[in-house]
């Protein structure tokens, strides 16, 4: 059997600028998803550790780390770690981005919930287990992205649910997460300039424009109606209306 895999490869071609993402069942039965790149693809196991690996036995190296940490500190001790074992963190944080990229594009938002706050724990944990503030900011640097791709998840399954007020408190709450992060960092000023910040505001404003009217915002705009119209007969049974309405138990 021949190891080339330009076959493959011819069969899915790549396209700049598309992120390009498929779900397969592999020989073990299981559905896997591959994430097709510039120079090849990128197979991922569709839960636990992306590449399928339990290091030290356990779902993931951030699950190791938190372990021997609790079990440190229930003996009251402080649990530090190296820069190598920080790297390798790090490292092991792209293969759940590169997941919950791909899970993004085919619209499952329960696992890009699941895997953006994983690795929002991962950020977390580093940050409290090194003192080396470049260790931490080598990961921090991405907590606005990281929210922001949680934030998106998380309201798109509230809009797919016909949810469009939660889902704008969740936009809001994102970004003003991401708002505290920068004003509590070293960078307070990137707060103004940030691409995460921007882009939700902007999503709001459209999540905004398509929401569908309640009943009391359609009768509010109806009476507004009426008082321009000088209707104000009308208008006097809808302001009547508005506050029975009002009164009445959601």
């Amino acid at each position: 059997m021949s190891l080339d895999l330009n076959t493959i490869l011819k069969d899915w071609p790549h396209e700049p600028g598309a992120i390009k993402v498929r779900k397969i069942v592999g020989l073990d039965g299981r559905e896997k998803l591959q994430l097709r790149i510039d120079l090849g693809i990128l197979q991922m196991e569709t839960s636990g550790r992306p590449d399928g690996v339990r290091p030290h036995g356990c779902e993931s190296l951030l699950a190791y780390h938190q372990l021997h940490a609790a079990h440190a500190l229930g003996r009251g001790e402080g649990y530090e770690l190296t820069p190598e074992q920080c790297a390798e963190l790090q490292q092991e944080g792209i293969q759940y981005y590169h997941r919950y990229l791909s899970l993004f594009q085919i619209n499952e938002f329960a696992g890009v919930v699941r895997d953006t706050q994983r690795n929002l724990d991962l950020f977390t944990f580093v940050a409290e287990h090194t003192d080396r503030e470049e260790l931490s900011w080598t990961l921090q640097q991405f907590r606005p992205y990281v929210l922001m791709m949680n934030t998106r998840a998380k309201a798109s399954i509230l809009l797919g649910q016909g949810k469009f007020g939660e889902a704008m408190i969740e936009i809001e709450r994102g970004r003003d997460a991401i708002m505290e992060f920068f004003q509590k960092s070293n960078f307070p000023e990137l707060a103004s300039k940030s691409s995460e910040v921007a882009f939700l505001d902007e999503w709001l404003d459209e999540v905004k424009s398509k929401r569908p009217l309640s009943k009391l915002e359609v009768m509010q705009r109806e009476m507004e109606t009426a008082i321009a119209k000088e209707l104000y007969e009308r208008a006097a049974e809808l302001r009547d209306a508005i506050k029975l309405l009002k009164t009445q138990p959601h």
